[in-house]
């Protein structure tokens, strides 16, 4: 009896936290993030220039808990913040969403002649031919797909848990970094979503009024047991029926099913409860804090174990020790299970890094510019002590980020033409390069064999370019993991080996913790 009743103290705890962690991260702040015309926007490998503005704001969102920090760092960070305000999404040309001089009116304006040129991998900023404008880089932006909190999602096994919030926000971004994977390989890098520029929010509430109603709700939700599933009220806009070209509806149908394999259901391949059931495998549960380096090996297991016939052209390599081992590369390249199928497989590259000691040393920034300007760069999960966020870009020395911390509603991605809108970011974020925690995972996506091997060719040569000592902070060997001594084998009973297991231990008592 006595057990009994502590297991219901602990569901009710967890409940209550739950509760809590809901309303602490849906409430919505609107802010202000500056872009320079004097400097190039990298944005995964694609460049742009504001050439023909002073200064380019865009909204964006915001936690109330990140407010007082970015206002202490305003003059760094370049965020302008209004309080009280709902987010409006992101649309410059509304009527007020721009606070600043009469001038504003002519910052977005798109002069013919700017067309965005694709970049090239291995070229440095200034190779670029740089040539976009406010709206082409918003489109690009707001076409990743953005993967946040979720409450009311279906309770994930072995817990009490109906959402993540606060402490799911690594493997979120571990799961936008895989879905930028999966749109290389399947849309491809030119690939952005038609109705990006249409992205607003639906809330007619203000924050403060909208937030406290869902605290009410889930709190009673929470006590009484109930565990009601919610779509949101926004209509879906049938974009298909519009999609004349037999090429436009293609990429909707692939851009759907991307996001419905991340999907917070059982079923979801790529979804958190099937991340958290690969995750048991090396210890962790739901409610556990998950570093970078565990999330990467946690991708791979649940790419390797997807049956879905569209995944048998892809998989996952992790670097071992910050080695990537080509030979090890090119094997799982070349294995496929039809026998009749003697295509290359793709390949994510996922490599845990640390970036210095207790503080990210900024003598690696040049670096990561570096890997965020490769087309092959999927990104970079990673964050700020106590934070993880998906770092896409950079400008100047501020990264651009994707951020994870906000608490949506589930939404079941079973039915047809489920909405789409809350998959994708309305507005960027920055960051200082300096706030950055070291601990991190880098992420690069090669087409088949060739392509991995012209850019292990091009990512070393950045590396040495980049490297300040002696020793880069990876490097790309040839031959096999084995003839450097490591093992190699899997045990086909356990998902993750005994080598495994002691690296997976290791980085889990070196990461920083995330809340």
């Amino acid at each position: 009896m006595e057990a009994t009743g502590t297991d219901e103290v602990d569901k009710l705890k967890t409940k209550f936290i739950s509760a809590w962690n809901n309303m602490k991260y849906s409430w919505v702040l609107k802010t202000k993030t500056y872009f320079s015309r004097n400097s190039p926007v990298l944005l995964l490998g694609k460049c742009y220039h504001f050439k023909f503005e002073d200064f380019v704001y865009l909204f964006m969102r915001d936690t109330e808990r990140e407010r007082e920090a970015e206002t202490q760092t305003e003059s760094e960070a370049g965020s302008m913040q209004e309080p009280g305000l709902s987010h409006v999404g992101l649309n410059p040309r509304s009527p007020g969403s721009h606070s600043g001089p009469k001038a504003d009116a002519q910052l977005l304006s798109q002069p013919d002649e700017n067309k965005l040129l694709p970049a090239r991998s291995g070229c440095t900023i200034e190779d670029h031919v740089i040539a976009g404008n406010v709206e082409e880089f918003r489109k690009d932006f707001i076409s990743r797909i953005w993967l946040t909190y979720r409450e009311e999602f279906p309770q994930i096994e072995g817990s009490a848990f109906t959402t993540d919030c606060g402490w799911g926000c690594t493997l979120r971004t571990g799961q936008m970094l895989l879905a930028q994977g999966l749109i290389l390989h399947f849309l491809g890098r030119a690939w952005t979503w038609p109705d990006a520029l249409n992205v607003e929010n639906s809330d007619s509430d203000s924050w403060t009024s909208n937030t406290v109603k869902k605290f009410t709700a889930s709190f009673e939700a929470s006590l009484s047991g109930e565990s009601e599933l919610k779509t949101p009220t926004v209509s879906q806009k049938e974009t298909i029926r519009r999609h004349s070209d037999d090429r436009e509806m293609r990429n909707e149908i692939y851009h759907r099913k991307i996001i419905s394999w991340f999907g917070d259901s059982p079923l979801a391949l790529f979804g958190l409860h099937q991340l958290i059931k690969y995750g048991k495998k090396s210890g962790k549960k739901a409610g556990d804090w998950y570093g970078p380096a565990v999330v990467a090996h946690i991708l791979r297991k649940a790419v390797e174990e997807a049956r879905h016939p569209d995944l048998q052209g892809i998989t996952i390599y992790v670097a071992q020790d910050c080695t990537v081992y080509s030979s090890d590369v090119i094997d799982k390249q070349c294995t496929s299970m039809a026998s009749d199928n003697t295509d290359d497989k793709a390949v994510i590259i996922l490599i845990p890094v640390r970036l210095g000691g207790e503080r990210t040393n900024t003598d690696y920034l040049d670096f990561v510019k570096g890997i965020l300007s490769l087309e092959y760069c999927v990104g970079i999960i990673g964050g700020k002590p106590k934070q993880s966020y998906y770092f896409a870009g950079f400008q100047d020395d501020s990264l651009i980020y994707m951020d994870p911390h906000y608490c949506q509603s589930f939404v079941d991605v079973s039915i047809k033409d489920f909405p789409l809108e809350t998959f994708h970011c309305p507005s960027p974020k920055k960051m200082s390069f300096r706030k950055m925690d070291p601990s991190c995972t880098i992420g690069f996506y090669c087409r088949n064999v060739q392509d991995f091997k012209r850019a292990s060719e091009e990512i070393t040569k950045m590396l040495k370019i980049s490297s300040k000592e002696k020793y880069p902070l990876f490097t790309f060997v040839n031959g096999h993991s084995r003839d450097y001594d490591f093992t190699s084998t899997t045990n086909e009973e356990d998902l993750f080996s005994e080598d495994e297991k002691k690296r997976l231990k290791r980085f889990s008592t070196e990461e920083f913790v995330l809340l």
